[in-house]
């Protein structure tokens, strides 16, 4: 499993080699579990059947994830929120065990370099990053059809709303990740964290799920009778922002190679398509103004957008080459709808008003675009219940163990 093949194959049947994976959602990485002897390293730290029920599971989704025969990547999630009931015992400070053991992850694009840490908070955040690039996986699913020789592309409005949905989900898990695990890490494990699990990468991913489920709204709007031109704006600009934002927690760190490097590009080109979508709609909107000014700044908007388009295209085949080797869909949606309107509108009204360009060269300033107050929030997460096997009603865990011992 390499590269990105192995991200966007996981949960999928098997490929013929040499396919090139098509990507809609961007999924930055797939970290997965290495093994790791859990029964001995946990051995009189837990009652055994503990340790057993534990290093099953785990074992259950290392081989699970390595199969890219199985069908779909819900036996993988059942799993993985089996195992998080048991692992959050182990996250217990008054058990004292947080830091006596080591636990073994691996990066799919990495090979089989291994990062090994002792600190059951780590073990956590992995499970719940792993879950959320599965949800991201999933979501790139919903958007690509079996037949993906298809020039056309058309995806059903249910098939858009419940993408949006498991991109909610995916920036949930990450958004909990940042506030409620990271902080229960001591700051030397911090600093040895693989990039993917450093807090501005997890920002960045919760906030890039935030902006396609933005762009994905816009092209339901688009399919709207109801939605009006207002609706299609505001969206159109909290895409903008949601990408800034992104863009703005990557760059906090400039190692970027490999995926890292792909990331970025990713988020540059969606940055640009969503800037041409703003600004075609804020121009319409200025365009309904009677003043001479609001007609020059609308046809700068389009001058803008058509500009921003262009620009889009050659993001987008930087970000189709750059290593892992990917491809895009066709456009659909919201960018095929552009990629025909945006043109014609920016040569229609430059004509249209070329003569006002002319006289009012003062007034010839690209507007900014309106602010708007996000609207998507990370879906709410909460950690589970911790397993029943954790209860150990009144004594302590150590008597429990002691015990154990003495009925052996």
């Amino acid at each position: 499993m390499g590269c990105a093949a192995s991200v966007y194959q996981v949960g999928k049947k098997k490929k013929k080699k040499g396919i090139i994976p098509e990507v809609s959602i961007f999924v930055p990485s797939m970290r997965v579990p290495a093994q790791c002897d859990l029964q001995r390293t946990l051995k009189g730290l837990i009652p055994k059947d503990l340790a057993d029920k534990l290093t099953f599971i785990r074992n259950q989704i290392l081989l699970i994830a390595q199969d890219t025969d199985v069908s779909d990547i819900d036996e993988l999630q059942k799993a993985l929120e089996e195992y998080l009931s048991l692992l959050v015992g182990l996250t217990r400070k008054e058990f004292g065990i947080q830091e006596l053991t080591g636990f073994k992850w691996k990066n799919l694009e990495d090979g089989q370099e291994e990062t090994s840490v002792a600190n059951s908070w780590f073990e956590l955040l992995s499970v719940l990053h792993m879950m959320a690039m599965l949800t991201l996986v999933e979501a790139n699913m919903k958007l690509i059809p079996k037949d993906i020789a298809m020039t056309e592309r058309a995806v059903s409005g249910d098939c858009m709303r419940d993408t949006v949905d498991l991109l909610l989900k995916a920036s949930g898990y990450l958004d909990f990740c940042v506030q409620d695990v990271l902080v229960h890490l001591p700051p030397d494990i911090k600093n040895k964290l693989p990039k993917d699990l450093h807090q501005g990468i997890l920002e960045a991913t919760s906030n890039q799920a935030l902006a396609q489920g933005t762009e994905i709204q816009l092209g339901l709007a688009l399919e709207s009778q109801n939605a009006t031109l207002s609706v299609k704006r505001r969206l159109a600009c909290e895409a903008v922002s949601y990408y800034a934002q992104t863009l703005c927690f990557l760059s906090g760190d400039n190692n970027f190679h490999g995926t890292a490097k792909k990331h970025l590009l990713f988020i540059k080109w969606k940055y640009l398509e969503a800037k041409a979508a703003a600004y075609y709609y804020h121009g319409i909107i200025i365009d309904k103004g009677t003043e001479p000014s609001c007609h020059v700044s609308a046809v700068c908007c389009f001058l803008a957008a058509e500009e921003l388009l262009t620009e889009s295209k050659k993001a987008s085949l930087s970000f189709c080459l750059a290593e892992p080797v990917t491809r895009t869909p066709p456009a659909w949606g919201v960018m095929k709808h552009l990629n025909k309107k945006v043109p014609e509108t920016a040569a229609k009204k430059s004509q249209m008003y070329g003569y006002l360009l002319d006289q009012e060269k003062d007034l010839r300033v690209l507007p900014d675009l309106p602010e708007f107050q996000l609207s998507l929030k990370p879906e709410d997460y909460t950690l589970p219940e911790a397993d029943s096997t954790w209860d150990i009603p009144g004594q302590s865990l150590k008597e429990h163990l002691k015990d154990g011992e003495e009925t052996d």
